[in-house]
């Protein structure tokens, strides 16, 4: 990857985004900060390290089958001498979770799930060790490192993105109140947010890689697979990606094809696949029906919930509204932003 950059002032623009992060993680720290939800890619990364120089903090890795998280967290705990707590969890237990993400979430959209239920997981599992964590939320929104954004028209992304920074939603937050723990999201602060939105593009992408801005900060003061590392959706890193295969595999295929039949008849509910049937059975039960659009909102295509015009990506669901962005078919992603 090349880092170079002719324009000059990249120095001093990598400076001051250090000294940002390094106030915000002190300033957590400050506050309570006990421990950092790491799956080690960039973004917790670099959280993890401002935090090692400041405190002794404690780090926490969800492992499902064989997800590759927990391998680079452990790596890099040793290296900034980090206590780390990894749980490898079983099909059983991650299962048992489903219900619990989509009764405080109150959604059925399996890409939602599968990020969220780690989510959820880790956090259960890490109020037995702290009582705050720092995430890494916000990150691939505000410095693109999503494929999605990445391969946007400049122009395109900037209005997509402005309308993105105005929706962010993580549920890192809606855990956090259920069980009682507070959330730290340094790069989400005010200060980290207005730097990262008014940077230009060409500091944010370069030759088809996001995040070159924090990338570059970091890239001698962390070892190269850390700040190199390939962004890696929360599903496929903590390894909950396979509860697509385990639906698969236990629901049959005459039970899906009738069922399916009959919440599109009687629900007005288009059920994509075995997972998306799982999920929504247990919403069902928990909030009936879902609830109807209103005058001023619009109709999605796929439950009939509410969407407002700026929100074509059903949160309820997981229905891609907008014919726009059907070429972008990474559209979703760990954070609920839904232009």
């Amino acid at each position: 990857m090349d880092f170079r950059y002719k324009k000059m002032g990249i120095e001093t623009e990598t400076l001051k985004l250090r000294e940002l992060l390094e106030n915000e993680v002190k300033r957590n720290i400050n506050d309570g900060c006990e421990g950092i939800l790491l799956s080690a890619g960039l973004d917790t990364s670099i959280l993890s390290y401002v935090a090692a120089k400041n405190t002794k903090i404690k780090a926490f890795t969800l492992k499902f089958g064989n997800a590759p998280d927990a391998k680079y967290a452990k790596r890099l705990c040793k290296i900034l001498g980090i206590e780390h707590y990894v749980l490898n969890i079983d099909e059983e237990n991650l299962t048992k979770n489903l219900r619990e993400t989509i009764k405080i979430l109150a959604v059925f959209d399996p890409m939602e799930i599968r990020n969220s239920v780690a989510i959820y997981t880790i956090l259960k599992f890490a109020k037995k060790y702290a009582s705050s964590v720092m995430t890494g939320d916000g990150a691939d929104e505000l410095f693109f490192g999503y494929d999605f954004l990445i391969k946007m028209e400049k122009e395109e992304r900037e209005n997509y993105a402005k309308k993105m920074w105005k929706n962010m939603h993580f549920s890192s937050n809606d855990f956090g109140r259920f069980f009682g723990m507070k959330i730290f999201s340094p790069y989400l602060s005010d200060e980290v947010k207005n730097y990262a939105m008014n940077i230009d593009d060409e500091m944010k992408i370069k030759k088809g890689v996001g995040k070159w801005i924090l990338r570059k900060a970091y890239l001698n003061l962390l070892p190269e697979e850390f700040v190199l590392r390939k962004k890696t959706p929360i599903e496929y890193g903590s390894g909950t990606t396979l509860l697509t295969n385990i639906f698969e595999d236990e629901i049959k295929n005459a039970d899906f094809e009738q069922k399916k039949l009959k919440y599109e008849k009687e629900d007005q509910v288009i059920i994509r696949d075995k997972e998306h049937l799982y999920y929504y059975e247990i919403f069902k039960e928990i909030f009936g029906n879902v609830k109807g659009a209103k005058e001023d909102e619009i109709k999605c295509k796929g439950c009939g919930a509410g969407i407002r015009h700026e929100k074509l990506f059903c949160r309820i669901c997981g229905t891609n509204n907008n014919r726009m962005t059907m070429k972008y078919k990474n559209f979703k992603h760990g954070a609920k932003c839904f232009p």
